[in-house]
Formats: C-alpha cells, sequence, structure tokens
C-alpha cells in the first residue's frame, strides 16, 4: 500500500475547481489562526501565573525581611554581638531570596513580551495578501 502526499499536483485542476477549494482554504486558515491564538493565550497566562507566583514569593521574603532588620537595629543596640550578628546573617539571606524570586519572576514578564502575538501575525498576513492583490 503507497502512502499519497497530502499535496497534490493541482496544475491541471480548471478555474472553478480552483475557486470551489478557496472556502475550504479559508475555513482552514481561519481555523489554524484560530489555535495559534489559543496557544499563545495559554503560554502568556502560564508565564503570567509563574512570574506572579515568583513576585509573591518576593513579597513574602520582603515581608520578613523588614521585621529582622528591625529585630538587628535592636540587637545591634544592645551590643551584644551572637544577637545581632545572627540577625544580620538571616537579614542578609531573606534579601538574597526576595532578590532572586524577583529576578525570576521579571525573567518570565519579559517572556510574555517577546512573544509575538498571533493577531499581529494575522494582520501581517492581512497586508501581505492585500499587497498581492494590488499586484494584479
Amino acid at each position: 500500500m503507497t502512502m499519497r502526499s497530502p499535496l497534490r499536483d493541482r496544475a491541471d485542476d480548471g478555474l472553478f475547481t480552483l475557486i470551489g477549494d478557496v472556502p475550504q482554504l479559508v475555513k482552514n486558515l481561519v481555523v489554524a489562526e484560530f489555535n495559534a491564538v489559543k496557544g499563545w493565550a495559554v503560554k502568556t497566562a502560564t508565564d503570567a501565573g509563574i512570574g506572579t507566583g515568583f513576585m509573591i514569593v518576593a513579597l513574602f521574603f520582603i515581608a520578613w525581611v523588614v521585621p529582622m532588620f528591625l529585630v538587628f537595629l535592636t540587637a545591634l543596640l544592645s551590643l551584644w554581638l551572637p544577637v545581632w550578628a545572627s540577625a544580620l546573617i538571616v537579614m542578609g539571606i531573606g534579601v538574597v531570596l526576595a532578590l532572586v524570586a524577583g529576578i525570576v519572576g521579571l525573567v518570565f514578564y519579559r517572556r510574555i513580551g517577546r512573544r509575538e502575538s498571533p493577531i499581529q501575525a494575522a494582520k501581517t498576513d492581512v497586508l501581505i495578501v492585500k499587497d498581492a492583490a494590488d499586484e494584479y
């Protein structure tokens, strides 16, 4: 059994046959564009959700860094070295974790802006078709 190619030679097709195929081709194009929009929306929503999650993690650690800084200042004023040294270490860890989570969140947010929107791609396709139609 031989496999037939999904593409066929249309050189011998008549004008009416080609015109009759236009509605199916347009339907296929619309379905493909709709599927592209769905895929773009899912990827964009996923990146926005992950970015938001990391921003919440960053805010969580910032919320703990501020009280630790106050504990550090209190312990420093009491001049008891082990207490303020441990408070400083904990505060430093919190700041580092908040910075890392914030940077990772920004990376996911920037992905959203770099991704090509299918709507823009459809507009470009329309412009190409209009330019091709103007040539004839």
